[in-house]
């Protein structure tokens, strides 16, 4: 008999062994939901299905009166607009920054030490700074999720830089090319790839930030939504927003990580 350490599963036993744990979650909720419910029908903690999906019918399939917008969709659309332009400017700002302190000795000198003492600042407890400054729109927001996961980025793309083996460089040079085409063309081809994976680890962040900034001071948003509808103990709401937004970030890392095996082919 082989040792379990020893014991791999076949394709069949890994997709039944991912969604066991799934299956098992959701009987487990819909045992406690259901004796709850038993013993009180008007019962909101552990809403029903039934109940959940008239919640999201309610919100994705019925304008509002007041404003005649589908809530949930736009909820949606204004989440990912933030998400996705605080996580492009961190990735920028984090690629430039990663590379020059992982390259070059001299900005690794001048800027890892700042670098090291912004990443351990709490950004949420920026956020009252940021809508001093920024004020309540949507920037704020987006300055908050840069904020948060730039220094991730960063640190992880320097490390990455350099790890790079230094006869790469030496041979470069020997051929007769500059710093930056030393950059371009030597550097840049190895980390970009890099920069795919790090960007998929600094999203759970990014969403937190997201959900913070948005509950604090927003109309519109998931995060907006949930913090909203809690005061009504509305959970036929918030248990499927939850939902959605872990399958948005499931779904926004497979779209990275499928652009990232496209786009380098070498690297995976």
């Amino acid at each position: 008999m082989k040792k379990l350490i020893n014991q791999t599963p076949s394709n069949v036993q890994k997709i039944f062994l991912g969604l066991l744990p799934f299956a098992l979650l959701i009987i487990f909720y819909l045992v406690s939901s259901n004796a709850r419910l038993e013993i009180n029908p008007n019962d909101k903690l552990l809403p029903s299905f039934s109940q959940m999906g008239d919640g999201i019918e309610r919100m994705a399939l019925k304008p509002n009166k007041r404003s005649g917008d589908y809530l949930f969709w736009k909820d949606t659309s204004s989440s990912l607009t933030r998400l996705g332009l605080g996580v492009l400017i961190a990735a920028t700002i984090g690629l430039a920054v990663g590379v020059a302190t992982g390259a070059l000795p001299l900005f690794s000198a001048g800027l890892s030490p700042l670098l090291t003492v912004i990443s351990l600042i709490p950004p949420l407890a920026l956020l009252p700074v940021l809508f001093i400054v920024f004020g309540l729109g949507e920037l704020s927001k987006v300055v908050l999720i840069a904020i948060g996961i730039t220094p991730f980025i960063a640190r992880d793309i320097q490390r990455r830089t350099q790890e790079i083996p230094a006869e790469q460089l030496v041979k470069a040079q020997t051929l007769g090319a500059n710093t930056s085409q030393i950059l371009m063309r030597v550097v840049l081809p190895q980390i970009l790839p890099k920069l795919f994976d790090a960007v998929r680890l600094s999203l759970g962040a990014g969403w937190l930030f997201l959900i913070a900034a948005e509950a604090v001071a927003a109309t519109d948003g998931l995060g907006y939504r949930i913090f909203l509808v809690r005061r009504y103990m509305a959970m036929d709401v918030i248990l499927p927003y939850v939902a959605w937004i872990t399958l948005l970030a499931f779904l926004v890392d497979m779209a990275l990580r499928t652009a990232n095996r496209r786009l380098f082919p070498w690297h995976s």
